[in-house]
């Protein structure tokens, strides 16, 4: 009888075994279905997978070189791109979901990208202007972002400026700048993202982090520069320490930087810059293709 008792103690604590196992397994499984992705491709152009759906955002396709510089910018004698993209265009594109421009400057929307990205795919935009541009090119599905709600994922415009008060008070210079925006990603159980966009760090940036309080930032951080000004029109190595200051939990992720002529800032340079910092745990500075997951 105790035999036939203990054995029959085994069997269970085993069966209640597998079974916790089971039960850790599909937590894993519902953990991972939550991972948030975020790809740097090349220069602005990333790729974000999140909630179970994958957002290509600012894509520029050209190869090493085919564009001349941008004139009256820093180093405008190089050609751009400065290197190939990492991944070939039909790999970027496999299982994308919607792509998200948030504006048209060359570098962040380019021929090569309008060719190769189908037609009738969802594709964001900050404004009507935008909007008729890119339907100009052939696409049919394109939206404007205010406040919108897209496979169950809350999408939210951010405002900034992409350059200084003073450039922006040059008529011709504010044409050549234009508007960007920047987008808040989200989702229930999901972190919150935040994707700053071309802009230097101005108090809409402030007002985004405190409204949102994002887990995951994402900053172009390439200090670009025009001629006759010391101050960049995106955001550089200061702008990134202020983030981590600003949003202490969050992790920063720092892209735009050694691919387009008038970048100023290198991944060396602001790797060095964040460690004397002491916030390389907080900051992330992606090579060309990289994957990271949160």
């Amino acid at each position: 009888m105790n035999k036939i008792l203990s054995r029959s103690v085994i069997a269970l604590s085993l069966m209640t075994a597998s079974l916790g196992l089971y039960a850790n397994d599909k937590q894993v499984q519902r953990d991972t279905s939550k991972v948030t992705q975020i790809q740097e491709i090349r220069n602005a152009t990333i790729k974000v997978t999140y909630a179970d759906t994958t957002f290509l955002i600012d894509p520029m396709f050209a190869k090493k070189g085919f564009y001349e510089g941008f004139p009256d910018t820093h180093q405008s004698y190089l050609r751009n791109p400065l290197v190939d993209l990492p991944i070939q265009p039909e790999t970027i594109l496999a299982g994308v979901d919607a792509v998200i421009v948030t504006h048209t400057h060359l570098d962040h929307w380019d021929d090569a990208a309008q060719a190769a990205i189908p037609k009738d795919i969802p594709l964001f935009v900050q404004h009507k202007q935008d909007q008729k541009l890119i339907q100009s090119q052939g696409f049919k599905d394109v939206r404007i972002l205010t406040k919108t709600t897209f496979e169950g994922i809350q999408l939210t415009k951010t405002g900034g400026q992409h350059g200084t008060d003073a450039m922006y008070r040059i008529p011709q210079l504010k044409a050549a700048l234009g508007e960007a925006m920047g987008i808040i990603f989200e989702a229930t159980g999901h972190e919150t993202v935040y994707v700053a966009g071309d802009t230097i760090w101005r108090p809409e940036v402030d007002q985004t982090i405190q409204t949102f309080k994002p887990d995951v930032i994402v900053l172009n951080t390439g200090n670009a520069l025009v001629n006759g000004f010391k101050e960049s029109i995106i955001m550089g190595k200061e702008d990134t320490y202020h983030a981590t200051q600003k949003a202490p939990h969050a992790k920063v992720i720092a892209v735009h930087m050694d691919a387009i002529n008038h970048m100023s800032l290198t991944r060396a340079q602001l790797a060095e810059y964040v460690k004397d910092k002491g916030i390389q745990d907080q900051v992330l500075i992606p090579v060309d293709g990289e994957t990271l997951s949160f």
